[in-house]
């Protein structure tokens, strides 16, 4: 059912973003910086240039993936912090499919494609068993298992698939979702058809939660699992198909960033921090695909623009973290943004 209270629901996410740039600005004046150069540095980096455009285009693009894959999750009563996992398991897969096969590329980029999304559902398989059979909790599950995913691929890089250096060998041309016509329609830069992929996964989300009988079953679920088992629905098989979902579409993000963007697969000291990111972009986009991309556009700038910010006005890239930071928070206090606009829009003099 449609939310009855749709201004509401935008407007906590705008005022979160405006107070989240207005502390920014104080923290910039604090620090003897001046916030409109920032600002201005800022914008300019994301939208000086069609080169800066697509590569802006390229940060937001695992964003919406992390973001609907988080959110979907949400909708459906669970909380999946394994995203980073899921994520890093799935770009493994799909570089693997890339280099261990040589298939014409209309073939090729979709199997290796589909292999990394098969890849972080099945890492998600494990914490949604454990929840539907014996009840442990998804937050921890999948907290440990983003770092055995981790420790796992660095594993396996080092000693079953290792190239140059510290990483694997590049993928085969034909497994790329680089488009040649669209990295120079910006100017060369790595914007590459995951987007299209990113756009058509946000659909897909509205689609199966909303317009189908399974999408009304996975959050019916969510919503009151006792309710759902009286009226003759399997809980566990919907907790665990919703974790699936969740950890495919995390999958996504991995693949399209592995075969769109790099080409191979390095090892890493740390997560890749896509899906704690992906938590942000969720709760600002209200668990709502629209909003997700709208979110992830605006996560993606900041953190692209702020290399321009400090390259010209000289201020730290650590300024919009704060930003990013307070926007959050705020958006997590939804109460007491809804009590300043209470107190705002209570007519002078009326009592409590």
């Amino acid at each position: 059912m449609a939310s009855n209270n749709k201004p509401g629901l935008l407007l906590t996410p705008l005022i979160a973003v405006v107070i989240g740039l207005a502390v920014g600005a104080v923290v910039m004046l604090f620090g003897g910086y001046n916030p409109v150069s920032g600002y201005g540095a800022l914008f300019k980096g994301v939208f000086g240039s069609s080169y800066d455009i697509g590569e802006m285009v390229r940060q937001v693009t695992p964003l919406i993936f992390t973001g609907l894959a988080v959110a979907f999750a949400f909708r459906t009563g669970l909380f999946n912090i394994g995203v980073e996992g899921q994520f890093i398991v799935g770009s493994f897969t799909a570089v693997v499919v890339g280099v261990a096969f040589d298939l014409p590329w209309y073939v090729h980029a979709p199997f290796a494609f589909v292999a990394g999304c098969a890849g972080g559902a099945l890492w998600a398989v494990l914490p949604g068993f454990l929840k539907a059979k014996f009840h442990v909790h998804e937050v921890i599950t999948t907290i440990m298992l983003n770092y055995v995913a981790l420790i796992g691929v660095n594993y396996l890089i080092r000693t079953k698939f290792k190239g140059a250096a510290e990483r694997t060998d590049m993928i085969h041309p034909s497994a790329s979702l680089q488009f040649k016509p669209l990295s120079e329609l910006f100017d060369g830069s790595r914007i590459n058809l995951a987007i299209v992929l990113a756009l058509l996964f946000a659909f897909l989300f509205y689609f199966i939660l909303w317009r189908t009988v399974w999408g009304y079953e996975l959050r019916s679920v969510g919503l009151n699992p006792i309710a759902s088992r009286y009226a003759g629905m399997n809980v566990s098989k919907n907790i665990v198909l919703s974790m699936m979902i969740s950890g495919f579409i995390a999958g996504a993000a991995g693949a399209a960033e592995a075969l769109g963007v790099y080409g191979y697969m390095t090892m890493g000291a740390t997560l890749p921090g896509y899906g704690f990111t992906g938590i942000a972009v969720a709760l600002l986009g209200a668990n709502l695909p629209l909003g997700i991309i709208f979110s992830a556009v605006l996560f993606g700038s900041l953190q692209y623009g702020s290399n321009n910010m400090q390259l010209q006005a000289g201020i730290p890239t650590e300024i919009i973290t704060i930003v990013i930071a307070v926007i959050i928070l705020f958006v997590a206090a939804k109460g007491a943004i809804k009590w300043m606009m209470n107190r705002i829009s209570k007519p002078k003099g009326e009592a409590r």
